[in-house]
């Protein structure tokens, strides 16, 4: 009997096993499946765009599918050549705003996040709340009031207007103050004073080549923020010789309900404006693998 029941408890330590896998595989495929859902969600007006800046203004109004036109190079010339290459020079002003914005406010997210770090003084806990509370804030909030600062010192319709309030990100400066906490051993830079370091060829020297892979990813957060960016550039700006992108395209869209012809334009260049990010990322993407190697070899 007592055979029996050990049979019984071994068969039965058997087949309750297989369950757990079966559950997790069952897990995994729904998991797999709402990624895919939502990849395809996400994917889907790329692709569109992708495939309508392909087709000419009557085959874009006429068939609504997925099939390919022959029209894109066509499209590519006549968005160079409008308005003398006006596209163009929303480019550079785009550039000219994220590129500059992102790597000012790299810096000063770096330095305020070291600070908040590595120093001790009064009033440190407020100022990170500060920036906590203004993580929270949407930036659509924070347009009409800066504009009004920005007319006080008469600021507005230039390129200023857009750039610095750019420089400031609260976010950045959160995650380069976690950053540099979790990053930086105070005994390095302890180390580092003893040997007669002053501070700032500590910062430099030290603190920077170590928060390096996290001030990349405020760079590239600022900058994407900064690309995409239409409430701050359209409340500030009236020249449209001073436009980014996002306004730029904007106001040919709105010309679009009169004259349809700008419709194809307005694709074409909303196309070529995600260009240069999807390059961006995934050349920062590269660098922060190298980084990380390098990093892993060090230590």
């Amino acid at each position: 009997m007592s055979t029996a029941l050990a049979t019984d408890r071994s068969v039965s330590t058997h087949k309750h096993p297989p369950a757990r896998p079966q559950k997790q595989r069952r897990t995994s495929v729904l998991g797999t499946a709402a990624l895919m859902l939502g990849a395809l969600y996400c994917l889907t007006p790329v692709a569109w765009v992708v495939i309508a800046a392909t087709k000419s203004r009557d085959d874009l109004f006429d068939t609504l599918t997925f099939m390919p036109g022959t029209s894109l190079f066509e499209n590519i010339h006549d968005l160079t050549t409008y308005r003398g290459g006006m596209f163009w020079e929303w480019t550079a002003n785009t550039a000219f705003y994220a590129g500059a914005g992102a790597f000012l406010s790299a810096v000063l997210s770096g330095l305020t996040g070291y600070t908040l770090a590595k120093y001790r003084f009064r009033g440190r806990n407020v100022i990170f709340n500060i920036l906590l509370a203004g993580v929270l804030v949407p930036a659509v909030t924070l347009a009409i009031p800066q504009y009004l600062l920005m007319a006080k010192v008469g600021l507005t319709d230039s390129y200023w207007s857009v750039l610095l309030p750019s420089i400031v990100s609260p976010y950045g400066m959160y995650l380069a103050r976690i950053y540099a906490a979790a990053a930086i051993p105070d005994s390095l830079i302890e180390a580092a004073r003893t040997d007669g370091a002053s501070d700032v060829r500590i910062f430099s020297m030290i603190a920077l080549p170590i928060m390096r892979p996290g001030l990349v990813t405020v760079f590239l957060f600022q900058f994407v923020a900064i690309w995409n960016n239409f409430l701050l550039a359209f409340v500030m700006l009236s020249d449209d010789h001073k436009f980014p992108l996002t306004v730029g395209l904007y106001t040919l869209l709105r010309q679009g309900n009169t004259t349809p012809a700008l419709y194809t334009l307005v694709i074409t260049g909303s196309l070529l404006s995600i260009l240069p990010l999807a390059a961006l990322f995934l050349t920062l993407q590269r660098y922060w693998r190298i980084d990380l190697l390098s990093g892993a070899t060090k230590g």
